[in-house]
């Protein structure tokens, strides 16, 4: 297992924000150190990335290249990597439909509100992709820093649960 290489799958409803934002920070070198492969997918994927999205990526130092707005039925394809982990990060205090993965993967909610909805002038808008990308990345360096092998399936479940119920601050994992 200290080997393995996890496959990990953000999902949200257009796989335009939220869901890339987490694909990006989790496959940073510095954060995934090889143990991880992120990707991201919408049940009704917009076709486009968010602007603002891909701004926060790139002040956030990472790569925008190959990023893009991904249907998840291109994961349920039977050439699509298996995942180990799915975790959906859209919102269900804003009444926005999460999609369900199907499968045998380790899942966790991690909903955030959708700073794509925000209205307002563009720098409360960036606010809005600052915080949510915050507490995306406090959240995938919580989940990297599990001890994955030592831990069984349903303490591992706990912890992905409780990963999804932290702030924008760092916890104890």
């Amino acid at each position: 297992m200290a080997d393995k290489v996890f496959n990990v799958l953000f999902l949200c409803t257009h796989n335009s924000a939220r869901s890339l934002m987490a694909e990006a920070l989790l496959n940073n070198p510095a954060v995934s150190r090889g143990r991880f492969k992120a990707y991201s997918a919408g049940s009704h994927a917009s076709g486009k990335p968010n602007p603002f999205a891909l701004e926060r990526i790139r002040h956030v130092g990472l790569p925008t290249d190959g990023l893009r707005s991904k249907d998840w039925d291109e994961f349920a394809k039977p050439d699509a990597p298996k995942m180990d982990f799915v975790f959906t990060v859209c919102d269900n205090a804003a009444n926005e439909a999460c999609p369900v993965w199907p499968g045998q993967p380790m899942t966790a909610h991690w909903g955030l509100p959708d700073p794509a909805a925000v209205e307002g002038s563009d720098e409360q808008k960036r606010r809005a992709f600052a915080e949510a990308c915050r507490h995306l990345s406090n959240r995938i360096n919580l989940f990297t820093s599990l001890p994955l092998s030592k831990l069984d399936k349903l303490s591992l479940q706990k912890k992905l649960e409780e990963i999804g119920r932290t702030a924008g601050e760092i916890s104890p994992a």
